[in-house]
């Protein structure tokens, strides 16, 4: 069985969402927005790395923010997952919770400006932290994803890999009340990664790959706390990269950059691409 296609695709949503629990970001301001034009003008080859902030405007929560619904359906550990089928039939309790608050969530202004980068060539890849499938949604080629913490708009098998649908999963779930099992006499468990379990070895090392070769990496709304994602802009900047980080909290590696920008993330990035290549 194929996983579907993320139903997100579509038109962008207009502006910031309303998210319970994290505050409003202020606008940029035209100096921030030439600087940063400046840079993706002067690259070839940029990496972008994005988190949850790029996805809050589409209606997407973070994980951090206080009072997030991640928070209050965090999701089970992966060595409980393994052990109990409490502990599974939990996991798939708090995802379908969690998927029906961003359901029908579309590409944000950020998401459709790194499309407009890959179409003019300039983006060279893009690794993210998120697992809700706008990037792909977005139409960014899915060879130049790398999803670090895998992707939640379907489920798969940890024995045989074999793809479900979430819908199908869900129907048995509703159904039984029992989290499903593969033919094979898998788990089944959606494709993301969970707190304890390994980012995918060959994910990881394209990323890395990537980091080193760029000529201009760009962070995009991460706290860049999260290892060993985090560790990727440090490597792209000893590597000889630019860094640029547009994020509305200050983050660790705020030193290392060129750029370091406050700001919402839509309104800040689209206008940016634009001014890169208008004329």
């Amino acid at each position: 069985m194929s996983p579907p296609e993320n139903s997100g695709a579509g038109n962008a949503v207009d502006g910031p969402a309303v998210i319970p629990g994290v505050p409003p970001a202020r606008p940029p301001d035209d100096a921030s927005i030439a600087a940063l034009a400046e840079l993706l003008r002067q690259s070839e080859r940029i990496v972008a790395f994005t988190g949850a902030g790029i996805s809050t405007e589409s209606g997407v929560p973070d994980f951090r923010t206080p009072g997030s619904p991640w928070m209050q359906h965090r999701p089970i550990d992966f060595a409980d997952f393994l052990a109990s089928a409490e502990a599974r039939a939990e996991a798939w309790r708090r995802k379908f919770v969690m998927d029906d608050i961003y359901a029908g969530a579309q590409p944000s202004r950020g998401h459709l400006a790194l499309k407009a980068l890959a179409d003019r060539g300039k983006l060279k890849a893009l690794i993210t932290q998120n697992i809700d499938g706008l990037h792909a949604a977005s139409g960014i080629p899915a060879h130049q994803i790398m999803e670090l913490h895998g992707n939640g708009t379907y489920a798969h098998c940890l024995s045989c890999s074999e793809p479900y649908a979430l819908a199908t999963v869900r129907h048995s779930f509703e159904m039984t009340g029992e989290a499903p099992m593969c033919a094979c006499g898998g788990f089944i468990k959606s494709a993301t990664v969970s707190f304890g379990q390994a980012v995918p070895p060959l994910v990881l090392k394209r990323a890395l790959s990537e980091s080193k070769d760029c000529d201009l990496f760009v962070v995009i709304g991460s706290s860049l706390v999260v290892r060993p994602a985090s560790a990727l802009p440090q490597i792209a900047h000893e590597s000889g990269a630019t860094l640029a980080i547009l994020n509305r909290e200050p983050t660790p590696l705020d030193k290392l950059a060129r750029l370091n920008l406050r700001a919402d993330i839509g309104a800040l990035l689209e206008p940016a691409v634009r001014l890169a290549f208008s004329g």
